[in-house]
């Protein structure tokens, strides 16, 4: 039986103005399922949101308050009795407070079909939500405005200069927003990222050696938040944002970015964020739609989460994960998405972090949704409370033309937007410009590789 703390939270945030390094928080279930998906199904049952357990002299809850939520004994007996009838075993279990369910990974009885399995299930009154364990992949390919930075590559930043962020920096540097990563680990130590990281917790095992190694969590981390003015590597889009990591993508090989997630570990993550009151949640990763991942997107919604998601390229029959009302989704400038709605961002070569304090260049539709993150910290910074259709009418209504080598492309400009919003200031970098900063951006890539620091 697992309860749910919000103890660990409150403690990590009472520590997030301190420069040293945070320490990862293990919280992953025993029995992780990182393997095969194929032999587990999702069961959730109804849980009364009034099931928790107070601490001694506790008052009675609230949405702050420091308390347990955990299964009834109703919600306990109604799974037992699921897993009983159809012979299932409960590999890890969960309580899920927003969405007021208890919820469990079981395994299938061997020779079991499991789309009819599913299928019963949805019919069992005792289920409020039965589905595969799904899989998600992150999205990326494997392939100057410098005045004002003492940070050396600023200069190589090609999304930094297209997106116009140095002339966004005078109104906003996303002074506070919490932006939450729900990637892979991330290189907590850094130099780029000291000061940047306000908590850290690992959904996925307990190698906190690993955590720190994992590659593609640390670039979608650089990108948004990298220290500005520090003498060191770039700059981030909101270097003055708030980051809090949630592990919950596994890395497949030590020596490239590709990770995988699924609907388990996501779950975990998505809660732990609303715990953690993150304003903007990352999710550079594609995958097929989900309904406990999507029920949770939902409730984040409600409560006036922004997410940010790697636009689907090949999910067009629901469209995926991530194509849900509300979500802004964003596409690689460089790539055609098949999502109408999709915002384009830089994608291609973009300069950013690699585990022990190393820099290089990272490709795809995750490293341009992690900077558009960022950009909607720089404006939430201003107006906290801008609802998610706002933020993207906002950054939609203000996108400006760049040259890509497949031709033009209106793409988010950090500078407009803020400026936009705060009612002054101006923005310097014209279509022209960025399409010859664009060539002096690639012609510097071939000649300056920066693989260390």
């Amino acid at each position: 039986m697992i309860r749910w703390s919000l103890l660990a939270v409150v403690m990590m945030l009472t520590g997030a103005c301190s420069s040293a390094p945070v320490r990862v928080d293990s919280r992953a279930l025993g029995n992780q399922v990182s393997d095969s998906s194929e032999r587990f199904i999702i069961v959730a049952v109804d849980n009364a949101p009034t099931a928790y357990v107070a601490h001694p002299g506790a008052t009675p809850r609230s949405y702050d308050a420091v308390a347990d939520y955990g299964p009834s004994s109703r919600a306990r007996q109604s799974m037992r009795a699921v897993e009983k009838e159809y012979g299932l075993r409960e590999v890890n279990a969960w309580p899920i407070e927003p969405l007021h369910i208890h919820c469990a990974v079981l395994e299938i009885p061997s020779g079991t079909d499991r789309t009819a399995l599913l299928a019963a299930l949805a019919k069992d009154r005792r289920v409020k939500l039965t589905q595969p364990l799904q899989t998600f992949a992150t999205r990326t390919e494997g392939y100057n405005r410098a005045e004002g930075y003492n940070d050396p590559y600023v200069g190589l930043q090609r999304g930094f200069q297209q997106m116009d962020v140095a002339d966004a920096h005078p109104w906003s540097r996303g002074e506070g927003v919490k932006v939450a990563i729900i990637d892979t680990g991330v290189d907590i130590e850094h130099p780029d990222l000291r000061g940047s990281i306000a908590a850290a917790v690992n959904f996925v095992d307990a190698d906190d050696a690993q955590f720190r190694r994992d590659r593609h969590g640390t670039e979608m981390a650089g990108v948004i938040a990298a220290v500005a003015n520090n003498g060191e590597g770039i700059v981030g889009v909101a270097p003055n944002a708030r980051l809090f990591i949630f592990k919950a993508c596994w890395q497949a090989r030590a020596d490239a970015d590709a990770a995988s997630c699924n609907s388990f570990t996501l779950a975990r993550a998505l809660t732990a964020a609303f715990d953690a009151h993150a304003q903007v949640v990352n999710m550079s990763l594609a995958g097929p739609d989900d309904p406990l991942v999507g029920d949770l997107i939902r409730e984040g919604l409600r409560r006036g989460v922004l997410f940010v998601g790697a636009a689907a390229s090949d999910f067009s029959a629901d469209g995926g994960l991530l194509h849900h009302p509300g979500i802004i989704e964003v596409a690689s400038a460089e790539t055609h998405s098949a999502t109408a709605n999709a915002l384009y961002a830089p994608g291609r070569e973009i300069l950013t972090l690699l585990p022990g304090g190393h820099y290089d260049f990272a490709s795809g539709a995750s490293i341009a949704t992690a900077q558009v993150s960022g950009v909607v910290a720089l404006i939430l910074a201003h107006n906290p409370g801008l609802t998610a259709a706002a933020a993207y009418r906002l950054l939609h209504d203000t996108s400006s033309l760049s040259q890509t080598a497949d031709g033009s492309v209106k793409g988010v400009d950090a500078c407009a937007a803020v400026v936009t919003l705060v009612g002054q200031g101006a923005c310097h970098i014209t279509d022209g410009e960025r399409s010859a900063d664009r060539e002096r951006s690639l012609l510097d890539q071939q000649n300056n590789r920066v693989a260390s620091h």
